[in-house]
């Protein structure tokens, strides 16, 4: 066959198949239009930004190590300067994806909204790091194989998903679109923990092994809840509106109270209230409220 003969069906068929994947039904549903041609936040810079807050949170843990006691403050105000303007414009980004308009020019309130929010999440990094260290002290106390609480620290997956959930929840109460979401599933991708950033976590939380937790927005944790692999606290079912469509921000998931203790495989479905002191064994199924004090096992009689 000639091969400029050749090139030339080459260059037809894929003609063809870019016309298939650009037409105005696919647009219509699945394409992204920039909003003022600002590009889509980036989990690459997303990933680096919860990095350097985790350096901060836990100063030689990680970053750099050889950081002088004496020279903290400046380094730590040098990387929350850092953090302020890249993370600004990821919020930003975040913004105009989910912005209606289509106005011409640069969306200035905006760009004040993303660096108000910023500011915010700086000013709540100290109450960020009280949650973790109460979560690191429950991850050492909880689990007889852990040397330490800086082994917790450093190594465990509860630790790493938590860091991102509490910076990410921060986000979420400002009402952040997309931001928020994108650093949780960082942890998620990384660790198996699927923690929703809408979901309420007092202190002292542990989440041991971890791989296939997952709690959804609406969930609610008290002061010292401890879960295990496999956990699920999901939603029962989804309301519909009169279009047919699920109805969003409703509460549709379970509320654990104080010191509650959860086995792995275990699902717990709906906006039920596992009370204060309750053991939920591993692999049950559950619906229903739970009494404060309560043990609840698995029926392997059932059909």
């Amino acid at each position: 066959m000639d091969k400029t003969k050749c090139n030339e069906e080459q260059d037809l068929f894929i003609e063809d198949i870019a016309k298939q994947l650009s037409t105005r039904e696919v647009l219509s549903s699945i394409y992204h239009h920039g909003f003022e041609q600002v590009p889509m936040p980036s989990i690459e810079v997303l990933t680096e930004i919860i990095e350097e807050l985790r350096a901060v949170l836990f100063p030689g843990y990680f970053g750099d190590p050889g950081v002088k006691d004496r020279l903290l403050h400046y380094h730590i105000g040098a990387v929350l300067d850092n953090i302020y303007h890249q993370l600004s414009e990821q919020v930003l980004r975040g913004y105009c994806f989910e912005c209606g308009h289509r106005s011409s020019g640069q969306c200035s309130e905006c760009r004040i909204q993303a660096e108000d929010a910023v500011e915010q999440l700086i000013k709540h990094l100290p109450t960020i790091r009280h949650l973790l260290s109460t979560d690191a002290i429950a991850a050492y106390e909880g689990d007889p194989a852990s040397q330490s609480v800086g082994e917790t620290i450093f190594a465990y997956p509860s630790l790493q998903a938590l860091t991102n959930y509490r910076i990410a929840h921060v986000l979420y109460t400002l009402n952040i679109p997309l931001i928020p979401r994108i650093i949780t599933e960082i942890a998620h991708s990384k660790t198996g923990i699927d923690i929703h950033p809408g979901a309420q976590i007092e202190e002292r939380c542990f989440i041991d092994h971890g791989t296939g937790v997952v709690i959804g927005e609406t969930s609610v944790l008290g002061r010292n809840v401890r879960l295990y692999q496999g956990v699920t606290l999901g939603a029962r079912s989804f309301p519909l509106d009169k279009n047919g469509k699920p109805i969003k921000g409703i509460e549709r998931h379970p509320i654990l109270e104080d010191n509650v203790i959860i086995y792995s495989g275990s699902t717990l479905l709906g906006r039920i209230r596992i009370g204060k002191g309750a053991v939920i064994g591993g692999n049950v199924w559950l619906t229903e409220d739970v009494k404060p004090g309560s043990t609840i096992r698995a029926n392997f009689n059932q059909p």
